[in-house]
């Protein structure tokens, strides 16, 4: 039996647990709202593709995350702040019964951006005054919350710019940043990765996804990874050289998709120009290519006499690296990859672009979702995507992780997504 002192520390414990966690939740919550302090209304509500969603959803979505899986039932006598709100708030989660349809998210002109940032204050209030009395499984949802709202902010980012390329007036969200007089190249090399029988997967320590899991051996052939990710430069001796006419670089699907939807470029270039949440730039030589699909890296490493790298070969270089180091999202503002500046044998691991992997995305041996609703978060996606490492520009910095498991479907490019090549030793 514990005694009074060990409960005591116990529940001290708790509630020092709970401050952080609260802290981080409000930080959280406030980036999302600095995210769309520049936006109208109008800006806020539109959606350019089924694959993306209006912002104003994203802040929506978010919060009917926390009101539904932690005060709708974790704190009794909790009332909805909107009944109706479920119903189009909800996004995939088949256990939570029917939802509005996901391409025509565009088309909830009501409630207002206002109202959902009324909506938005409410719940936080409410998260905040129960947290220190949740459980600790409430408590876990919470944290499961601010990851899930982390991912949010970068789809939200990455939506706003596919709908805002869409505008001739090529509109900006942000004044961009002052860049560097002359942008320096940093010449690629091939580092030796390691080889043999190495762990992957998450090690239990700090939050992670339950599809980083569980913790298993793999066997890594002997290999070698580029020191950093493929250029704005190569890609454009890529695209010189004919790369996107010759059919003998690209997989089927890929050949097919080239053709079906006349891609001759990686999205947003036009005219030696590319568009950013700061309006159209000139294209940066040095900075990583990014918003290219998993076709699009696969032919660019056929071209280039090598392959991807599998998602374990990744992970096991990037894991002596500091996940939150490197070119990722601190506060609202410019948002665009730039050119490596370190001198490392493996540059920009974390940040920048997502780098895409030559790995389906599959469970792990063993893995097994969580019951209920929030056993759907990843588990039934596992089929027919691959997976993409380290992060981006636009990922939330505290967000990464070496075990991190993005995932797209391989004709996907309106994410940071770039490439870092590998090849066989």
């Amino acid at each position: 039996m514990a005694s009074r002192t060990d409960m005591s520390k116990k529940t001290e414990s708790l509630e020092k647990l709970g401050e952080a966690l609260g802290g981080r939740f409000a930080a959280t919550r406030r980036l999302s709202l600095d995210l769309v302090r520049t936006l109208s209304d109008a800006d806020a509500s539109a959606q350019s593709m089924a694959d993306a969603s209006p912002a104003k959803w994203h802040l929506a979505h978010t919060t009917w995350f926390f009101e539904t899986f932690v005060l709708r039932d974790h704190l009794p006598g909790y009332r909805l702040f909107d009944e109706r709100y479920p119903y189009l708030f909800n996004s995939y989660y088949e256990a939570e019964g029917p939802r509005h349809a996901r391409p025509s998210r565009g088309l909830l002109t009501r409630p207002s951006l206002d109202e959902i940032c009324v909506w938005r204050a409410h719940v936080d209030a409410a998260v905040q005054t129960a947290l220190p009395d949740l459980p600790p499984a409430a408590q876990g949802l919470v944290e499961l919350g601010i990851h899930h709202e982390q991912q949010h902010q970068e789809l939200l980012l990455t939506d706003l710019k596919h709908l805002f390329a869409q505008n001739p007036l090529g509109p900006a969200v942000w004044k961009a940043a002052i860049a560097n007089e002359v942008t320096q190249f940093s010449a690629m090399k091939w580092v030796k990765g390691a080889d043999g029988i190495a762990a992957a997967g998450h090690s239990g320590e700090g939050f992670a996804f339950d599809c980083e899991g569980p913790r298993h051996d793999t066997l890594l052939a002997p290999h070698a990874l580029a020191s950093r990710p493929v250029t704005n430069d190569e890609w454009r001796q890529f695209i010189d050289d004919g790369g996107y006419h010759i059919s003998s670089l690209w997989l089927s699907d890929g050949w097919a998709w080239v053709q079906a939807e006349d891609i001759e470029a990686p999205a947003y270039w036009r005219d030696g120009q590319y568009f950013t949440l700061s309006g159209w730039r000139d294209i940066d030589p040095a900075a990583p290519v990014t918003h290219i699909s998993f076709f699009e890296a696969d032919a660019f490493a056929s071209w280039a006499g090598a392959r991807l790298p599998t998602e374990f070969e990744w992970e096991a270089a990037a894991s002596a690296f500091d996940a939150s180091s490197g070119q990722q999202l601190d506060a609202a503002g410019p948002v665009q990859p730039d050119a490596a500046n370190a001198d490392t044998d493996l540059q920009q691991m974390f940040g920048s672009v997502w780098e895409w992997t030559g790995s389906a995305y599959r469970p792990y041996p063993g893995f097994r979702a969580a019951p209920g609703a929030v056993g759907e978060y990843n588990g039934k996606f596992m089929s027919g995507q691959f997976v993409l490492r380290g992060g981006s520009c636009a990922t939330p910095r505290g967000h990464m992780r070496a075990s991190y498991r993005n995932f797209f479907y391989p004709h996907q490019r309106w994410q940071f997504t770039g490439v870092r090549l590998a090849k066989d030793l």
